[in-house]
């Protein structure tokens, strides 16, 4: 199961840089919505074997009456009850201040493991400057840390890792696990519903998952597999609760737990950016993706409809478009099934290997016909690919010049590779390698 760790703490204490260094080279996923002028970061790290995701929240600030900082201060509260592991940033430099006195005492009343780290300690002389930070009553422990050098994160994370367990359900770990994932309101229980709902006996709830999300096992048509459900998990309803903000967090943790995730739309709004941001979690992750667009009963549609908005939708999630879109609708059960067949051909295809001598003579051929553009008169001499034996497909291409081989040619490539064999629904990589 996904573990995840928020870092939290008042404004300009580092908390980025700290999140940059725990998820190293990583690509940060960034969710940037309309009238919000800071980037919310989701990245994966790992440390003695175990992965985890990594938060990265505002700055928290107490009785301020900036509508901006209220909202943030929300966010900041949802990663905390959603985190497995909370690290409670200060700054060495300034010392305790009024702001962190009071966010001390917001997470005296969390029952969950806190670590406070006294950023910025560059020097052995700020060594000394750590101790006053046990005044503030958070944890057993003051962890002195350089996020800049990255001085002191070993000994934080060797604690930080111990509170991640294996997942209890080892039994069922040979089994599929496909996700339903969307924003909140997109008919995510519905779906579930038409699954699961009609026959209860077929359906057995697994032990040992996390609080977040319920996985249950599920044996029909001829199907066996584990379903988690994210849908219907939002705690007690807050009034002004930023409930996009809290799906997203629920999405990181169902994706991450899945092998494919069937995304669900809904049809009377389109594709809206958070969607696409749901969307490119499933793509970076590496996990398989179905869509489908829900309520599609609701919409008034003549025979150019489904096609119109199909070639809408490609556009938008271009330049990853191979994936299998289905209309839906939940309460009639119109191709619920049918997208969970997909769903399976998408778990076949995630794991398929092509014969390396298949792949040269296709691929070879293909590059001859068109091969990568010369830079500074220089030209790249594609000899020999091959399937690298990841979990999810990657191929390599084995050349001269590598650092030639740009994003748009690599396109290319992946492009023929999806003509020729069929990965739909699948994340490609595609590596340019020394020959």
């Amino acid at each position: 199961m996904s573990n995840i760790v928020a870092i939290v703490g008042r404004p300009n204490v580092g908390k980025s840089t700290l999140f940059n260094r725990l998820v190293g080279g990583r690509q940060a996923i960034v969710n940037e919505e309309s009238g919000v002028t800071r980037d919310r970061n989701y990245g994966k790290s790992e440390w003695n074997g175990k992965e985890f995701s990594v938060i990265d929240t505002g700055g928290y600030v107490s009785n301020s009456s900036d509508i901006f900082e209220e909202e943030i201060n929300k966010q900041v509260v949802l990663a905390m009850e959603e985190a497995d592991v909370i690290l409670f940033l200060c700054d060495v430099e300034l010392g305790i201040t009024d702001l962190d006195q009071s966010f001390a005492r917001l997470l005296r009343r969390v029952s969950k493991p806190v670590y406070l780290v006294a950023n910025k300690v560059d020097n052995t002389a700020r060594h000394y400057d750590v101790h006053e930070f046990y005044r503030l009553g958070v944890g057993e422990e003051v962890f002195p840390v350089s996020s800049v050098s990255g001085s002191g994160t070993g000994d934080l994370l060797d604690k930080v890792v111990e509170h991640f367990t294996v997942d209890a359900v080892a039994e069922t770990d040979h089994l599929p696990r496909i996700a339903i994932v969307g924003r909140p309101n997109v008919g995510k229980s519905s779906t579930i519903n038409t699954l699961v709902g009609e026959e209860r006996n077929i359906v057995t709830e697994i032990a040992g998952t996390t609080r977040d999300s319920l996985t249950t096992r599920y044996n029909r048509f001829g199907h066996d597999f584990l379903l988690v459900d994210t849908a219907g998990l939002r705690k007690r309803a807050k009034v002004h609760e930023d409930v996009e903000f809290y799906s997203v967090m629920r999405s990181v943790r169902a994706i991450e737990d899945s092998d494919v995730c069937m995304l669900l739309l809904d049809a009377t709004r389109g594709l809206e950016a958070q969607d696409l941001n749901i969307f490119h979690l499933i793509e970076r992750n590496g996990k398989g993706v179905v869509v489908l667009v829900n309520k599609w009963d609701l919409i008034e549609k003549d025979h150019k409809t489904t096609l119109l908005y199909e070639k809408e939708l490609r556009a938008r999630l271009s330049p990853y478009d191979d994936v299998d879109i289905f209309f839906t609708s939940a309460l009639t059960r119109q191709r619920v099934l049918k997208a969970l067949e997909a769903a399976f051909e998408v778990y076949a295809n995630r794991s398929k290997k092509v014969k390396t001598s298949e792949l040269n003579n296709v691929m070879l051929e293909e590059i001859e016909n068109f091969p990568p553009p010369s830079i500074k008169g220089k030209y790249v001499h594609i000899k020999y690919v091959t399937q690298l034996p990841t979990r999810t497909p990657a191929f390599a291409f084995y050349c001269n010049l590598p650092q030639y081989v740009k994003e748009p040619y690599k396109r290319f490539l992946e492009n023929k590779i999806r003509v020729r064999w069929k990965f739909t629904g699948v994340p490609i990589q595609v590596f340019a390698r020394k020959k």
